[in-house]
């Protein structure tokens, strides 16, 4: 039997360094190529020994799902196509190199990529329109759609065949200030990967959130404290960005808003070019107002952190794991009235991780200790679905299988039993390096000839759709390893054999006051008005009415005069339409009827 081999060598029970190799149909697709940004070392990239692909497809710009992929296409050798959306491509090396310039010239570490190895790996990619789809070899399709989260985020569905797999990438079912919620259509693959980071997590209301975030903002500026908020320079800094210039703008407050590393100009500029991919607010206010051209947030100084007097810092990177914001929270964290507002998921390993687990004392490079006294609050903007809103997309999808990846073990464990009994289908969580198996079910090509579609259609019928199976009947030849279906009669004149007449009878019974001869005429009158592309004849002869070779026939109960009994007969060639008029006749006929 087919199967579908799924490999995370990231993100498998853990957050970060999103790695998948899917393997199925005789390829082997990469899904994402992150880096763990817990790790300084070796571990902080993918085990890329296990690969030999087809294909490499990434879902965003976020550096755990794209932060290894000059190392893999450089240095490890993979020369094949990158699949990217529009927006990824765009703004995706520009993080690199910021990740680049961290790592190499201010760290000085030396086995790594370097700028010209991340414009060679930009090359290979393809870039990708939502809801298009992309013919990557004769076999091998994918297809994109709206996942939320950043700007241009994507889901992605593979298809050979018959076999399909779903990855999520990160994704949020809920809109905010700047983005849409995700979507997919009812495509029924093999397998859904879905990300997990907040798989116990059922979020409160988005509005409460906002409020409890300005609130503490406020009352610290007022005390004369600092606030640091650690982001990544694209996505939740832009859906926090536009909340405090307009409350800032309603409370006339004075407090200066700075946004660190000079990526607001950056992200303006993406944000215009791509506004497509925004919601449908931003979308209609565009042409009068740039939400994201900021009256009260200026572009951050290093020394402005050293400035008396309070104010907010917007510092990349999200995790407090290095860069400006690793910096700004060394020099303000010795300070009670200052605070730091996480607004996001940090992985094991990150300052961000430990502050949040309430460690106060924390061991930084070169043996120095840090004394942490300000305050620390954790506020999810996350732009991860809750496990609510991955629930929501197990149903819109409706998978055959679920595979539940980028989230901690003993939480996927949770979901993986509400999954499993809410929707009775499997669901995986493999762990990095293990391999989960399923099996498909084939589906067997069949060609079907020209007269029996045209017959289906002439009966009302639309053609075949792969997503919503339906019956059609005719006779199935077998030969010379090939499978064709076709009319009955092509049949019989191909094989040579002759006809034996088959016919199916129903009756129907009918309250009716008059007459037979007045029911039967009744009946014509209705049928002709809704069977117009049939020929329909009353024969008060024979007290019937045939429409083509149904045969209608009338006669009163010996009970009930008024009951009158219908016997329907027809041949097999019209039993679709059959089984229509019985069902039509059993409903009675219409009121006012001559």
């Amino acid at each position: 039997m087919p199967e579908i081999k799924v490999t995370p060598l990231g993100a498998g029970q853990d957050v970060g360094r999103s790695c998948i190799l899917v393997s199925f149909g005789g390829k082997n697709i990469m899904l994402d190529c992150g880096m763990h940004m817990g790790f300084n070392d070796d571990r902080r990239f993918p085990d890329f020994s296990y690969i030999t692909q087809n294909g490499r497809l990434t879902d965003h710009f976020h550096l755990d799902h794209c932060g290894a992929l000059p190392y893999m296409s450089e240095m490890v050798g993979y020369d094949g196509p990158i699949y990217m959306t529009h927006p990824t491509k765009a703004i995706c090396p520009i993080l690199l190199e910021d990740f680049r310039k961290i790592t190499v010239d201010k760290k000085g570490e030396t086995n790594f990529f370097t700028s010209q190895m991340i414009k060679d790996c930009m090359k290979k990619v393809v870039p990708l329109n939502l809801h298009q789809t992309v013919q990557v070899d004769d076999e091998l399709e994918i297809k994109a759609y709206y996942a939320g989260h950043v700007l241009g985020a994507a889901m992605v569905q593979l298809k050979v065949g018959s076999e399909s797999v779903v990855y999520t990438g990160d994704y949020n079912m809920t809109p905010d200030r700047h983005l849409g919620a995700a979507w997919i259509d009812k495509c029924r693959p093999d397998i859904l990967i879905s990300e997990s980071t907040y798989a116990t997590t059922i979020r409160d209301s988005k509005r409460c959130r906002e409020r409890d975030f300005l609130k503490k903002v406020h009352e610290t500026v007022e005390r004369g404290g600092k606030v640091l908020i650690p982001v990544f320079a694209l996505g939740r800094a832009q859906e926090l960005c536009i909340l405090l210039e307009t409350f800032w703008e309603r409370m006339n407050l004075k407090a200066p808003i700075y946004f660190s590393t000079g990526l607001t100009e950056k992200a303006n500029h993406y944000y215009k070019l791509f506004i497509t991919w925004t919601n449908q607010k931003i979308r209609k206010t565009f042409v009068q107002r740039n939400m994201f051209e900021f009256k009260h947030i200026k572009p951050f100084d290093r020394s402005y952190a050293d400035n008396p007097g309070p104010m907010v810092v917007f510092a990349t990177p999200g995790m407090l794991h290095a860069g400006q914001s690793l910096q700004i929270f060394k020099k303000w964290a010795g300070h009670e009235k200052n605070m730091v507002i996480m607004p996001g998921y940090c992985v094991q390993g990150t300052i961000g991780h430990k502050i949040l687990n309430g460690q106060r004392k924390l061991e930084l490079e070169g043996r120095s200790t840090l004394e942490v006294k300000l305050q620390v609050e954790y506020m999810s903007f996350s732009a991860h679905a809750d496990a609510k809103g991955i629930m929501q997309l197990i149903r819109m999808a409706e998978p055959r299988n679920v595979l539940l990846v980028h989230g901690e073990a003993a939480k996927m464990e949770f979901l993986k039993g509400k999954i499993e009994q809410e929707f009775s289908i499997n669901c995986f969580m493999p762990a990095n390096g293990e391999t989960a198996t399923v099996t498909t079910n084939p589906s067997v090509p069949v060609d079907i000839s020209l007269n029996l579609l045209k017959r289906e259609m002439s009966l009302g019928g639309t053609l075949p759709d792969p997503k919503k199976p339906r019956t059609m009947h005719g006779t199935l030849i077998m030969k010379e390893n090939s499978l064709r279906l076709v009319s009955p009669e092509q049949a019989l004149k191909e094989l040579g054999l002759s006809e034996h007449q088959l016919r199916f009878t129903c009756r129907v019974q009918l309250q009716d006051p008059h007459s037979d001869a007045d029911t039967l005429r009744r009946i014509y009158t209705h049928l002709k008005s809704v069977l117009k592309g049939y020929t329909t004849q009353h024969l008060p002869d024979s007290m019937s009415v045939m429409v083509e070779s149904i045969v209608v026939k009338v006669s009163s109960s010996a009970e009930d005069p008024n009951t009158k009994v219908l016997l329907l007969s027809w041949s097999y060639q019209d039993e679709d339409l059959g089984s229509f008029l019985s069902t039509l006749l059993k409903k009675g006929l219409p009121s006012g009827l001559c």
